[in-house]
């Protein structure tokens, strides 16, 4: 399946002054495969090495760090020539290798005209027991689940996707029936890779709902593996995010994690699971001026989903209930509209989000963008019943500091003036825009 960050993998291989590359990303986003197909495309040879249970390699990398020496054990243990320029030196698992992730400073000044990628789950890289992390030696890239554009691709709906990314509105509105069935496809298959390429080869929604239930226990098991002393909260956390998103307020309380329970208690469990990459964290921010990182409010928060597809599954929402109901985009209070609408902002380079709100006000804005264009309200209405009154006074409030809103909803493209109305599907396409 073709994933938007392949064209990122080729300018990485084409600089000169590149260094090994760490792709980041939560478990089963599809960083192995990504990585084998790149090599297998754009080098005469990938050498591939899996570093969990892999006595071998463990012992290699154990001695010293003299990168001659571990090079030419991984040619005689891969049986393949490794070329600088010509081969893909990719370690998998690294997490799972002692020393791993600090080996790629030396990678970096003893063979730095060699191509080393390495993949790992975020649970294991941000819990390296002892192992420093090589700042400034090694080069980072983030992998998300498959967007929406991504899903499109996988699906074989070139023409729709060329349609949308033309951003013609007059074609792209005359379209929208087509676009809103293809969203609400997305709801339910989310972007994780083996849901949608299951979802593509037999079109059976049990099997796809049964992969989205298997990935979920797979964190579970992770949280025993990699959370340690935290491993009961940063459950508790976790299965409490579907909970937080059905409400009105969506603001993450942690008294609703568990009774009388205050921040500390659950606090370091929190950031666990958004260093794993499994919960988005957006702050609020009270001040409307640029830059928003500077006053945002760690105590004020929202928590969300990495994908939409697993919180239907957390949620235990039947299949039928998302590819069938016709009120599927306002359930849960707008909770997947929401969730959908972060997700694709995430895997935007250069855009940051928060959401704003004050004390004793009832207006808020329910995401606050920093992007190169300025500074971007976004208002998320699930269904074509829609009312602006909030992001209005807030654009008036802030005439001159903010760029034109932004409403995401149900309905198709038109530009009010002070407003832009883009449909839910048009999210990533239109943010990745200049006018975004």
């Amino acid at each position: 399946m073709e994933r938007l960050i392949y064209s990122k993998l080729q300018e990485w291989k084409n600089r000169n002054d590149h260094k090994p590359l760490v792709l980041e990303g939560a478990r089963q986003v599809g960083k192995t495969y990504i990585l084998q197909q790149f090599g297998e495309k754009e080098f005469e040879n990938l050498v591939y090495v899996n570093c969990e249970h892999n006595e071998v390699v463990r012992l290699l990398f154990a001695l010293d760090f003299n990168i001659d020496r571990i090079l030419r054990g991984l040619e005689a243990y891969s049986s393949q020539k490794i070329v600088p320029g010509k081969t893909l030196l990719f370690l998998d698992e690294i997490q799972e290798l002692p020393g791993g992730i600090s080996s790629l400073k030396y990678f970096c000044e003893q063979a730095r005209n060699l191509h080393v990628v390495v993949a790992g789950s975020l649970l294991g890289i941000f819990n390296l027991q002892g192992q420093s992390f090589p700042v400034g030696k090694v080069e980072t890239l983030r992998l998300y689940p498959m967007t929406f554009e991504e899903f499109l691709l996988a699906r074989g709906k070139q023409a729709l996707l060329d349609v949308l990314r033309s951003l013609d509105w007059g074609v792209i509105n005359s379209l929208h029936p087509l676009f809103v069935d293809e969203l609400r496809e997305y709801y339910f298959v989310g972007g994780m890779p083996e849901a949608v390429a299951k979802y593509i080869e037999t079109g059976d929604v049990t099997r796809v709902r049964l992969i989205h239930r298997q990935i979920l226990d797979a964190y579970v098991r992770d949280f025993a593996k990699h959370a340690g002393d935290e491993t009961q909260r940063v459950r508790l956390v976790w299965e409490s995010v579907p909970g937080h998103l059905s409400r009105e307020n969506k603001k993450f309380i942690f008294g609703a994690v568990k009774s009388g329970a205050r921040a500390s208690y659950f606090d370091k469990a929190l950031q666990w699971l958004v260093d794993a990459g499994l919960i988005y964290r957006v702050e609020n921010v009270g001040r409307v001026e640029s830059p928003l990182k500077f006053y945002a409010n760690r105590d004020a928060f929202k928590a969300y989903a990495l994908d939409v597809g697993l919180l239907g599954a957390m949620m235990l929402m039947r299949p039928d209930e998302i590819l069938v109901k016709k009120d599927v985009f306002s359930c849960f209070k707008g909770a997947f509209t929401e969730n959908y609408v972060l997700s694709q902002l995430r895997a935007i380079d250069d855009i940051y989000t928060y959401y704003y709100s004050k004390p004793n006000s009832t207006l808020e804005i329910d995401f606050l963008c920093q992007t190169d264009s300025g500074i971007v309200p976004i208002e998320v209405k699930a269904e074509v019943n829609v009312k602006a009154k909030s992001l209005a006074t807030f654009a008036r409030t802030y005439n001159g500091t903010i760029t034109k809103a932004l409403r995401f909803s149900m309905l198709p493209y038109v530009d009010q003036g002070w407003m832009y109305n883009v449909p839910l599907y048009a999210v990533g396409m239109f943010m990745n825009h200049p006018l975004g």
